[in-house]
C-alpha cells in the first residue's frame, strides 16, 4: 500500500511547491494598500518660489518615521528638516530648509499603510525652472527583494498552519471522534500548530526589515524588533503567539485525555468543552489577522473585522477538514477505518462552511472593489476572479466526492448485512462444534476410568507416568505460547485482508481520488488568497487612478496661463462617509482687483457631488493680510461660484478651502499661489 500512496503524496507535495513558488515569486513586491492621492507640490510642476514644506495625501492613515519623506536637491542632498507630521486627516508634511535655490527636487517616500503593508514611491518638482541634474533615489521597492519574498512565504505558511490546525481539530471533534487516537491525524494537527508558531516567530523577526530598509542585514536588528513590537502588526503577532500557547493545551487534551475517555456523559461533556474552547481560540487566532490587515481599515471596519474572522474560520474548517479527511482515507489503520458516517458529517460541515464563505466573500468583494469595473480593471479584481473560479472548481469536485460518499454508504450497509449473516452462521457453527466436543469429552472420560480400574501399576510405572506428566506440562506451556503467536499472526493477516478489501473497493478508491483532487485545488486557492491579501484593493487603486487623472489635467500649484487664469486642485478627506474627494478652485484673471472664482467638488472617481458647505479664505502672510473670507454661491451639482472677489495686492497668497461633508465632518485644505 505504501508504494501506491507515495507517488500520489509526492505529486501533492510537488503541486504545493510549484504553486507556492509560482504565485509568491510572481507576485513581486507587495502592492501598497495605501495609495498616494495627491501631493503639494505635485508631480512635475514648476513653482516660482521654493515651498516651505512638502505634503502628501494618502488614501488612508499611514505610519511614518524620520526617513519616511525625504526631499533631495539636484545634487542629492537632503533639504527636509525633521520627522514628518500629520497635518490633517490623511495628509502628512515635512518642513524644508529656507533659501532653496532653483532646480529640480526629488521627493522620495516610504510609509506603512494602516493594513500593515509598506508602500513607497518618488516624484519630482522644480523651483523656477527644471535643472539638468536630478537626484537618483533608485527603485522604490517597498516590501520587495529577498526579505519581501521571505515575508510573503512566511505569510503563506502561517495561513497553511492555521488552516491545518483548526480544520484538522474540527474534523476530529465534529466528524470523526475516533480519529483522536489515529497517529496520522495527531501528527497533522500538531504539524499545523508547529508551522503556525514557527511562521509567526519568523514574521515577527522579518517585520522590521520588511517595513523599512528591506535589507537582509537588518533582520536581526533588535532596535527594529523593538519598534515592531510597538506597532499594530507587532501586537497582532504577539497576541497570536499567546493564543498558540492555549492551542497547545487544547491539542494535549484532544489527543490525550479525550481519546482515553469511554463513551458516555463524561465524554460528551468534554466534547462540548473542547468545542467551545477550540472555537474561542480559533476565532482569536483569526482576529490576529483581521485586526492588522485589510479589515481593520477602510469602509465599515467594525463590521469588516468580524466578517473577516468568520471568513477565515470557514476557510479553515473546509480546507483543513478536507486535508484531515485525505490523511484519514490514506493513512488510517485497518482496525480504525474512516467510515461513511464521518465522510457524510464532513460533507455537511463543508457545505455550511461554503455557505459562510460565499456570504462573507460577497461582502468583502463589495468592500474592496466598490464597482463592477474593478473586477477587470484592477489587479485585485483579476486575482479575485481567479479565486472565485478556484472556489467554483473546488465545489464542483466536492459534489463528485459527495456522490462517492453516497455510494460508499450504500456499500457499507450491504457489508453490514453480509457481516451480520456471516456472524449468525458462525455462531451456529460454533454451537455445533461445542456440542460435538462435549459428547466426545464424555466418551473419553468413561474410557479412561475403565482403564484405570483394571490396570495394575508399580512404583516404576508410576514414576514413568509422573515423568510423562511433567513432560506434558512443558509441552502444554509451549503450546500456549505458540497458540498466542498464531493468534497474533492470524489477526494481522485478517487486518491486512480487510485493508486490501477496503482499498479494492471502487467507491472508496473514487472518494480518495476526488478528495486528493480537492486538496490540490485547495493548495492553489490558498496561494492565490495569500497573494490577494498583499494586493492593493481595487477600490483604492481606482480612486488613486481617478485622482491622478484629475490632477494631471491641470496644474495643482500656482500657475498663470496666457489668459492669467489660475487653477488649484486639492485632495481632501473629512474622515466621514463620502468624506474623500478633490476640490478645484479656478480664479480668473488671478490679478490684483476683481476676480471671478469657481469651486468644483468631485468624488475620487471624478464625478461631481454636492456637500453641505464650501468656504474659501485668502491670506497674504508676508503682509499680514487676511484671512479674507469668501462664501461662494451654489450653482449646480458640485459647482460653486463667486464674482467680484477682491485681491488687494500682489503676492504669494494662501488659498484655504474649508469643506464640510456632514454636520460634524469637515476639513480645511490649502495651497499657496502667486496672484498679481
Amino acid at each position: 500500500m505504501t508504494r501506491t500512496i507515495t507517488p500520489r503524496l509526492r505529486t501533492l507535495v510537488l503541486l504545493f511547491l510549484a504553486v507556492t513558488g509560482a504565485l509568491l515569486a510572481g507576485a513581486g513586491p507587495a502592492s501598497a494598500h495605501a495609495a498616494l492621492l495627491g501631493s503639494d507640490p505635485s508631480q512635475g510642476v514648476v513653482v516660482p518660489k521654493a515651498p516651505d514644506q512638502v505634503s502628501l495625501t494618502f488614501s488612508e492613515n499611514v505610519s511614518m518615521n524620520s526617513n519616511s519623506i525625504r526631499v533631495l536637491d539636484p545634487q542629492g542632498k537632503r533639504v527636509d528638516l525633521a520627522k514628518p507630521n500629520n497635518l490633517t486627516g490623511t495628509t502628512y508634511g515635512v518642513q524644508l530648509k529656507s533659501g532653496l535655490g532653483k532646480g529640480t527636487y526629488t521627493v522620495a517616500w516610504q510609509v506603512v499603510s494602516a493594513d500593515s503593508h509598506p508602500v513607497a514611491g518618488a516624484y519630482t518638482f522644480s523651483v523656477g525652472a527644471p535643472s539638468k541634474t536630478v537626484a537618483s533615489v533608485g527603485e522604490q521597492d517597498a516590501g520587495g527583494g529577498v526579505v519581501g519574498w521571505l515575508y510573503g512565504f512566511g505569510r503563506y505558511m502561517s495561513y497553511a498552519g492555521y488552516i491545518v490546525l483548526v480544520g484538522g481539530a474540527a474534523f476530529v471533534l465534529a466528524c470523526w471522534q475516533r480519529g483522536s487516537g489515529v497517529q496520522a491525524l495527531q501528527r497533522l494537527v500538531v504539524g499545523g500548530w508547529l508551522t503556525l508558531t514557527a511562521s509567526t516567530l519568523w514574521l515577527l523577526l522579518l517585520r522590521g526589515s520588511y517595513s523599512t530598509s528591506g535589507s537582509v542585514g537588518d533582520i536581526f536588528d533588535l532596535n527594529l524588533l523593538g519598534q515592531v513590537l510597538q506597532t499594530k502588526t507587532g501586537a497582532a503577532l504577539v497576541s497570536r503567539l499567546l493564543l498558540l500557547a492555549a492551542a497547545a493545551l487544547f491539542i494535549a487534551v484532544l489527543f490525550g485525555a479525550y481519546d482515553k475517555r469511554e463513551e458516555g456523559a463524561e465524554k460528551r461533556d468534554l466534547t462540548f468543552g473542547l468545542a467551545i474552547g477550540g472555537t474561542v481560540v480559533a476565532a482569536g487566532l483569526a482576529a490576529s489577522w483581521a485586526m492588522a490587515e485589510h479589515a481593520s481599515t477602510g469602509l465599515q471596519p467594525g463590521i469588516a473585522m468580524p466578517v473577516d474572522v468568520i471568513h477565515l474560520l470557514a476557510v479553515a474548517t473546509w480546507l483543513g477538514g478536507l486535508t484531515a479527511l485525505l490523511v484519514a482515507l490514506y493513512r488510517a489503520p485497518a482496525d480504525t477505518p474512516v467510515g461513511s458516517d464521518a465522510v457524510r458529517r464532513f460533507s455537511s460541515v463543508a457545505f455550511g462552511s461554503v455557505v459562510a464563505l460565499v456570504a462573507t466573500g460577497i461582502y468583502q468583494s463589495w468592500r474592496q472593489l466598490g464597482s463592477w469595473s474593478a473586477f477587470t480593471d484592477t489587479a485585485y479584481g483579476q486575482l479575485l476572479l481567479v479565486k472565485i473560479a478556484l472556489v467554483a472548481l473546488l465545489v464542483g469536485i466536492a459534489s463528485i466526492s459527495r456522490r462517492w460518499t453516497g455510494r460508499l454508504a450504500d456499500t457499507a450497509v450491504t457489508e453490514e448485512v453480509a457481516e451480520a449473516k456471516e456472524k449468525k452462521e458462525t455462531v451456529k457453527a460454533s454451537a455445533a462444534v461445542k456440542k460435538a466436543a462435549a459428547k466426545s469429552g464424555t466418551s473419553s472420560a468413561s474410557g479412561a476410568s475403565g482403564t484405570s480400574g483394571t490396570s495394575g501399576t508399580s512404583g516404576a510405572s508410576g514414576d514413568k507416568d509422573s515423568g510423562k506428566g511433567a513432560s506434558g506440562g512443558k509441552v502444554s506451556g509451549k503450546g500456549t505460547g505458540r497458540a498466542a503467536q498464531l493468534a497474533r499472526q492470524q489477526a494481522a493477516k485478517d487486518a491486512a485482508r480487510q485493508k486490501r478489501v477496503r482499498d479494492a473497493d471502487p467507491n472508496r478508491f473514487g472518494l480518495r481520488r476526488s478528495v486528493l483532487a480537492e486538496t490540490g485545488v485547495a493548495v492553489a486557492l490558498l496561494a492565490v488568497t495569500t497573494v490577494l491579501t498583499q494586493t492593493e484593493p481595487g477600490r483604492t487603486e481606482q480612486d488613486a487612478k481617478a485622482i491622478a487623472s484629475a490632477t494631471s489635467s491641470s496644474s495643482s500649484s500656482a500657475s498663470n496661463s496666457s489668459s492669467g487664469a489660475l487653477t488649484l486642485d486639492m485632495s481632501f478627506d473629512t474622515g466621514g462617509k463620502d468624506g474623500k474627494g478633490v476640490v478645484r478652485v479656478d480664479i480668473d484673471p488671478a490679478a490684483v482687483g476683481s476676480n471671478e472664482m469657481h469651486v468644483y467638488v468631485q468624488r475620487p472617481n471624478g464625478r461631481a457631488f454636492d456637500i453641505p458647505e464650501v468656504k474659501v479664505a485668502f491670506t497674504l502672510a508676508a503682509k499680514k493680510i487676511g484671512p479674507l473670507p469668501v462664501a461662494p454661491d451654489h450653482v449646480t451639482t458640485g459647482h460653486w461660484a463667486a464674482n467680484g472677489v477682491q485681491i488687494p495686492m500682489a503676492g504669494d497668497w494662501q488659498i484655504a478651502v474649508t469643506v464640510r461633508t456632514s454636520d460634524i465632518d469637515q476639513v480645511t485644505v490649502s495651497k499657496n499661489a502667486q496672484i498679481g
